[in-house]
């Protein structure tokens, strides 16, 4: 199954998040942040949104940076992604 967003909306999985710290630490699951950098796995085609004409300027396979609180998460074939709106989106990873 897939999901193909609408609008302005985006549809990025996580990156993992690392267990050990540089100096070699394990961290328990409460000590882990919530990372914020994503990578894109659907677009939506933009559009008009709110009155305002809206131009997609990410595209599928970009790593992204986006709010930390942003987007709803969904649970696709035992796969967790977030769907989140083009202007939560901070930055496009290089």
């Amino acid at each position: 199954m897939q999901i193909k967003p609408l609008f302005d909306k985006i549809v990025v999985k996580m990156a993992e998040v690392e267990e050990t710290t540089k100096s070699g630490i394990i961290l328990t699951g409460a000590a882990k942040e919530k990372p914020q950098v994503a990578e894109v796995l659907a677009v939506g085609p933009g559009g008009v949104v709110d009155g305002k004409e809206v131009k997609m300027e990410v595209k599928v396979g970009d790593k992204v940076i986006f709010n930390k609180y942003a987007g709803t998460e969904v649970k696709l074939d035992g796969e967790e992604l977030i769907i989140v709106k083009q202007n939560d989106i901070l930055g496009i990873v290089e």
